[in-house]
């Protein structure tokens, strides 16, 4: 079943989640027309990858062309009419930019597989809940609200200032015709009553003027609220959900809804600037005793360049933090002279200021790191923000040739670093930039969240759990020194987050019962682990008991196993994995002969094994576990096709299969039929194919049990043996014998 189908089949609540971010820069229309071919397509290597995305982008509008021609054959006005359209957005959005769409699409797919993920899950994360909590909903339209409110206020007091100019020309005016009047004629009555006019009016001026500056002054105080309390909280959870989105975690949203926030508000400021001005205009002109303008306005000016200053600041964040292309769901590790991407948005949008701000990227600028180790940042470092490389036209800059080069220095210092040491140090990549507008100049600053730097591969596991224990564990975005004393974690939120690294890297994540044994596995028992805190150390740097390496470096091993290796059949949900030898046998006992369950080997690394139960003649149950299979036997031969051809010898039996049914009672070959490479009866006959004179042949895994051993036990060598010429030869040879060639080793 293809992705999207399971994602058809959710609930309403899980639906309404993937409904919110598929828009018109991805309409749901072509996720659903192009399913299969959509899911079938590396869209996180184009991410980081500008030729592939282009190629990927030229396919995606060739399927959409070939669905347009069958809606048109078919007559449908309206399929026909979607699709033109769609195909129009497709080209104009990112036919300069590919990589765009390649992000887009791998990040829908992502989410796609953390909702899933989600919905196998009985109750949802502590994390995940967190984010999604309605108080924070509730602020989010509140601020939208009231952003509106103060774009409207700021326009009525146009209309008032308006009013204020017309009124004092009219002023001016008539106050100019009563001076030019000969001078015996200013006692008549008619000057006199010009002069209570004019007395009038001036007082309707003062009334106005004051009125104007109070209007002014209450939209500053809503912008100075507004600023200080929710839009700044809105911000920070923005940033929040950004690094949890990072660790694997629900895709972050509402940049652009903040962008719009921090526009208007801005517009606001320079709309009330230029009121001001008008305002000093008019006092150039008209002054009296009294008058409000020069006592208030040179105030409100000052708080408006104040609020500017803040507004820009605030608005200058990382969009998209670094990472390397060659690892998209490893960000903020950093290989040296390995080349990372980052981008960097400006949230006030404005034309004035395209093509206007150069963006200088440096690294562990200003700050003091925990080690010795220096770096410099090679390539382009460098350019200009503009609304043109973004497809939601955004005023933005990304750096994609940048590179960490380590400097020498001083003998020795290097040596004193153990493995570990390495990857807990974090280093800043810091952004810096000016705005000149409207007589204006604004020094601006930002700075990615830590980032390891790793100079070998090897390096990588442990570098990404200390960014993962870093944002799990703080909001804090420049806490360099975080691990001169890491806090614990709580065991709950763990959990969800190595959740997350499964739905997000391999595409399913775990439920309830496999992050149990997880936990039973952190804590050596069984625990209730809600509120249980849980030490860096144990995580990542002290061993399992009786093992030679840590929980993490198992973890990660399985991981990169599934990624490589056995990645359907766990999307399939058809390998249990995370149970323990004690709870696998509970599981089998009553269950048919021949039913067995996948799981990861606890003593190997990046092993997988299957254990099946058997029952004895006396009607005693047995169970037998076959030696884990690593990368380097499951590159050889694929996993289904193992489980298809596996055979046992008993002492005194032929070869067979005794692995019948998956847990709890799945035929093998409807769980496994659709993932073999062929069929057994498949293979071609000599006169089929292959080279001419010899029997084409492949692989069957083989093991033999002694009749008074019921411990686990390992296969042999695989065979190389075609299916036919094994049917030949048990028609045609005893059991023994057969045994007998299994166990004989060719001399070489």
């Amino acid at each position: 079943m293809s992705q999207w189908s399971q994602v058809q089949q959710l609930e309403i609540k899980f639906l309404e989640q993937v409904d919110q971010f598929y828009d018109d820069n991805f309409p749901m229309e072509i996720r659903h027309l192009l399913a299969q071919w959509i899911e079938g397509q590396d869209w996180e290597a184009a991410s980081n990858n500008e030729a592939m995305a282009m190629i990927l982008l030229q396919n995606l509008l060739v399927q959409v062309e070939e669905q347009l021609d069958r809606v048109s054959q078919e007559k449908n006005l309206l399929s026909i009419h979607n699709l033109k359209r769609i195909r129009k957005l497709l080209q104009g959005k990112y036919h300069g930019n590919p990589m765009h769409i390649a992000v887009i699409i791998s990040n829908c797919l992502r989410e796609e597989r953390r909702i899933l993920a989600a919905a196998s899950m009985p109750v949802q994360g502590p994390l995940e809940k967190s984010l999604q909590n309605s108080v924070v909903s509730e602020r989010q339209r509140n601020v939208e609200h009231k952003v509106s409110a103060i774009k409207n206020s700021a326009q009525l007091t146009d209309q008032d200032v308006k009013y204020l100019e017309d009124l004092q020309e009219e002023f001016d005016f008539r106050y100019k015709t009563l001076q030019s009047l000969e001078q015996n004629d200013k006692n008549s009555v008619l000057i006199k009553q010009e002069m209570l006019a004019l007395q009038a009016m001036l007082n309707t001026l003062d009334y106005k003027r004051k009125e104007v500056l109070s209007k002014i002054g209450r939209v500053i105080h809503e912008i100075d609220l507004l600023l200080s309390n929710m839009l700044t909280e809105e911000l920070l959870d923005w940033k929040r959900r950004q690094q949890i989105a990072c660790i694997g975690g629900p895709l972050h949203g509402g940049l652009d809804q903040l962008q719009n926030c921090f526009t208007l508000l801005a517009e606001s400021l320079f709309q009330v600037r230029r009121q001001l001005e008008k305002l000093d205009e008019l006092l150039t002109r008209l002054t009296y005793d009294g008058d409000p303008i020069p006592v208030q306005r040179p105030q409100l000016l000052e708080k408006v360049n104040f609020l500017l200053y803040n507004l820009f600041r605030n608005s200058f964040v990382v969009e998209r933090q670094p990472c390397m292309p060659t690892h998209p769901q490893r960000p903020m590790v950093l290989k040296t002279l390995i080349q990372f991407t980052v981008k960097l948005r400006l949230l006030i949008k404005l034309p004035e200021l395209n093509y206007q701000i150069r963006v200088k990227a440096t690294i562990d600028k200003n700050v003091s790191t925990v080690s010795n180790r220096r770096f410099v940042l090679c390539g382009t470092h460098v350019k200009a923000m503009n609304m043109d490389e973004s497809a939601n036209g955004s005023l933005s800059v990304e750096f994609r040739h940048l590179q960490p080069k380590e400097m020498k220095s001083s003998a020795g210092s290097k040596g004193n670093e153990g493995p570990h040491m390495v990857t807990e140090e974090l280093h800043s990549i810091s952004f810096e930039t000016q705005v000149c507008l409207y007589g204006l100049t604004i020094n601006l600053e930002t700075s990615s969240l830590p980032v390891v730097m790793i100079s070998n591969v090897s390096q990588l596991p442990n570098a990404w759990a200390s960014i993962i224990w870093y944002n799990l564990s703080t909001n804090d975005p420049q806490n360099l020194s975080f691990f001169n004393n890491p806090p614990s974690a709580t065991l709950s939120q763990l959990l969800e987050v190595l959740s997350w690294q499964f739905s997000s890297y391999v595409g399913r994540g775990l439920n309830s019962e496999q992050l149990s044994m997880l936990a039973e596995k952190l804590m050596g028992q069984q625990v209730t682990y809600n509120d249980y805190q849980l030490s860096w150390a144990k995580f990542c740097k002290e061993h399992l008991p009786g093992k030679c390496f840590t929980f993490w470096v198992w973890l990660e091993a399985i991981l990169d196993l599934i990624k490589k290796h056995i990645l359907p059949l766990w999307i399939d949900g058809y390998i249990m994995g995370f149970v323990s030898k004690e709870k696998e046998r509970i599981l089998l006992r009553d269950k048919t002969p021949g039913t067995f369950l996948l799981r990861f080997s606890e003593s190997n690394l990046g092993g997988i094994t299957f254990t099946w139960v058997d029952q004895l003649e006396n009607g005693d149950v047995t169970f037998h576990s076959v030696e884990p299979y690593n990368k380097g036997r499951l590159s050889a031969l694929p996993f289904a096709d193992i489980l298809r051809d596996y055979k046992v010898i008993m002492a005194d039996n032929v070869p067979e299969n005794p692995l019948k049914y998956l847990y709890p009672d799945i035929p093998k070959d409807k769980a496994f039929g659709k993932h073999y490479s062929c069929q057994p009866n498949e293979v071609s006959k000599p006169s089929d194919g292959g080279v001419k004179g010899y029997v084409p042949s492949v692989f069957i895994p083989v093991s033999k049990i002694l009749n008074d051993s019921t411990d686990p036990h390992s296969p042999s060598d695989l065979l190389p043996m075609s299916p036919s010429v094994y049917a030949v030869l048990r028609e045609h040879l005893s059991p023994t014998v057969i045994e007998t060639a299994v166990r004989c080793k060719p001399s070489t």
